[in-house]
C-alpha cells in the first residue's frame, strides 16, 4: 500500500482490512507492506491509532494476528529509486513461501495524490514490479480527457487490462448494489425501469459540512470535478445500464461502460454551481475564489430505454441535510379514475435508494385516504436493508478490497466508461458557468430547482 500514512488510508482503507480480518476474508496466508516517502514507519502502532480513530477498535478482533502481518517499507518510490521496497517484499515473500504460499498475489494498492498516478506507475514497470501483480488507482482517473489519455497511455504500456482496479467507491454501498441485484431479481421493479414509467432519475449526494479540514485541495477541485464527473456519473450509468445476460464481472462493468457511453454531451446550460455564502472566509481559500462547494447537472441519455428522461444529478457542501440517494420518480396514472387532472397529492410515486448506513430502499405509493371523506395520501415503505437473512451490511472499502483480492472487477469503473465521462464532460469545461451564491442550510441556488422543472427534486 502506498501513502499509508496518508489520510485516505488511516480513515478508509486500513480499517477495511481490518475489517475483512474480523470477517475472516482475508486469504489464508498474506502480508501488507506500508510503504512511505520517509523512514520506514511504526506500521503496527499507526494502523493500531487508525484503528482506533475510525475503528473497528483493535478489541474487536483479531488485532494481535492481523498486527504480526504487517510490514513497513520506507525511502520512497520514484523510477530511479524503490527505496526499501524491494528488501521488504522479499521478506513477505519469503515468509508466504514458509508458510506454503509460494505463488503470492502482489497487489499494488495507489492511496496517493491522483496527480502521482502518473509517476508510480513508471516506477512500478522501471523496477520489474509489474508483471503478474494487480494494481488499484483511487479516483479521480484523471481531471480531464487530456489528463485521462495521458495517464491510460502509460497504464496500458505497463499493465494489461485485467490488472487494472479503478475504484469509485459509491459503486461498492450495498443499496448501490442493489439499484441492479434488486431491479433484475423483481420482474415488477424491472418492468417499471424504463421511461414509459419514469418522469426522472435523481442521484443526490449532500453533505451539512463544509470543506475547513480540506479547504486547499477543494479549491483546486471543487463539487463537480471531485463528485460529479466520478461518483455521481457512474451511479447515473448503474440506473441506465441495459440489463446484462449474467452477473458476471466483465459483463456487469461492460454494460455500465456502455451506458456512460450513451451519455449526450454535457449542455453548460444545464448546469449549475453553487458557492455557499462564507466559503470565502475559511482559512486557504483565496478571496476571490469561484470554486464551486455545489453542483447540479441535467443529464440525457439517447437509447430507447431513457429518451427524454432527464437524469438530475446533485451533489455540493453545507447543504439542508446529509442524504445520499438514488430516486426513481414515476409518472402518474395515464388513464383511469386517477389520471390527468385527478387530485392527487403534489408529490409523485417514487422508488428510492438510500446509501447511507447500511441502506435502504424506499417505495413511496399515492394510497386512499382512511376515512368517509377519502381523497389521496403519500405513504412510504422502507426496507432497511443491514441485518437481511442475518447479514451485515459493509462498507464500500470492504466490499472493493474483497474483490481486489478475488479478482472480482464488478464493483470497479471501466476504461471506455471513464473515457466517455470524460469527453461527455469537455464543453462543459471549456465553457463553465459562473458559480452562484446560496445560503449554507439550503438545497443551492434557485436555478437548481428549475433544473428539475417542471417536476420537482425528491429531496427539497
Amino acid at each position: 500500500m502506498y501513502g499509508v500514512s496518508g489520510d485516505l488510508a488511516r480513515r478508509l482503507v486500513l480499517p477495511a482490512f481490518f475489517e475483512l480480518a474480523r470477517r475472516d476474508l482475508l486469504p489464508e496466508h498474506w502480508r501488507l507492506v506500508g510503504e512511505v516517502r520517509g523512514d520506514a514507519l511504526d506500521l503496527v502502532e499507526h494502523v493500531r491509532d487508525a484503528l482506533e480513530e475510525f475503528g473497528p477498535r483493535p478489541g474487536d478482533g483479531p488485532f494481535e494476528e492481523f498486527a504480526a502481518r504487517l510490514l513497513s517499507a520506507g525511502g520512497g518510490m520514484s523510477e530511479e529509486s524503490a527505496g526499501d521496497l524491494p528488501e521488504v517484499l522479499k521478506q513477505a515473500r519469503d515468509a508466504l513461501a514458509a508458510e506454503g504460499a509460494e505463488d503470492a498475489q502482489l497487489v499494488h494498492y495507489l492511496a496517493i495524490p491522483p496527480t502521482a498516478f502518473l509517476d508510480y506507475t513508471k516506477a512500478l514497470d522501471a523496477h520489474g514490479l509489474a508483471e503478474g501483480s494487480r494494481v488499484v488507482y483511487e479516483k479521480p482517473y484523471g481531471t480531464s480527457l487530456a489528463t485521462f489519455e495521458e495517464l491510460e497511455t502509460e497504464v496500458k504500456r505497463v499493465f494489461s487490462e485485467d490488472q487494472v482496479y479503478r475504484i469509485d467507491h459509491f459503486l461498492a454501498f450495498e443499496a448501490m448494489q442493489n439499484v441492479l441485484h434488486a431491479r433484475l431479481a423483481n420482474p415488477w421493479l424491472a418492468g417499471i425501469w424504463n421511461r414509459e414509467h419514469v418522469a426522472q432519475v435523481q442521484v443526490d449526494v449532500a453533505e451539512t459540512l463544509d470543506v475547513a479540514q480540506r479547504a486547499e485541495f477543494y479549491d483546486a477541485t471543487g463539487a463537480f470535478l471531485d463528485m460529479i464527473v466520478t461518483h455521481l456519473f457512474q451511479m447515473a450509468a448503474t440506473v441506465a445500464l441495459q440489463p446484462p445476460a449474467d452477473l458476471a464481472p466483465e459483463t456487469v462493468q461492460a454494460a455500465r461502460d456502455a451506458a456512460l457511453q450513451r451519455f449526450r454531451p454535457l449542455d453548460p446550460a444545464e448546469v449549475v454551481l453553487g458557492q455557499f455564502e462564507g466559503y470565502l472566509d475559511i482559512e486557504s481559500v483565496p478571496g476571490d475564489s469561484t470554486t464551486d462547494t455545489l453542483a447540479a447537472v441535467r443529464l440525457w441519455i439517447d437509447d430507447d430505454r431513457w429518451r427524454d428522461v432527464p437524469f438530475l444529478l446533485r451533489s455540493g457542501k453545507k447543504m439542508a441535510a446529509d442524504e445520499q440517494r438514488v430516486t426513481l420518480v414515476l409518472r402518474g396514472a395515464s388513464e383511469g379514475p386517477y389520471a390527468e387532472g385527478a387530485e392527487l397529492p403534489s408529490e409523485p410515486a417514487a422508488v428510492s435508494f438510500s446509501l447511507l448506513e447500511g441502506g435502504a430502499i424506499d417505495v413511496r405509493l399515492v394510497v386512499r385516504t382512511p376515512g368517509v371523506e377519502g381523497g389521496t395520501s403519500l405513504t412510504t415503505a422502507t426496507a432497511p436493508l443491514d441485518g437481511l437473512d442475518s447479514g451485515r451490511a459493509a462498507l464500500p472499502y470492504v466490499h472493493l478490497i474483497e474483490h481486489v483480492l478475488t479478482g472480482n472487477r464488478s464493483l470497479f469503473t471501466g476504461v471506455e466508461g471513464l473515457r466517455a465521462a470524460w469527453t461527455a464532460v469537455q464543453e462543459f469545461s471549456e465553457n463553465r458557468p459562473p458559480v452562484q451564491g446560496y445560503a449554507p442550510g439550503t438545497w443551492g441556488p434557485a436555478a437548481v430547482d428549475e433544473l428539475a422543472a417542471p417536476g420537482a427534486w425528491f429531496l427539497r
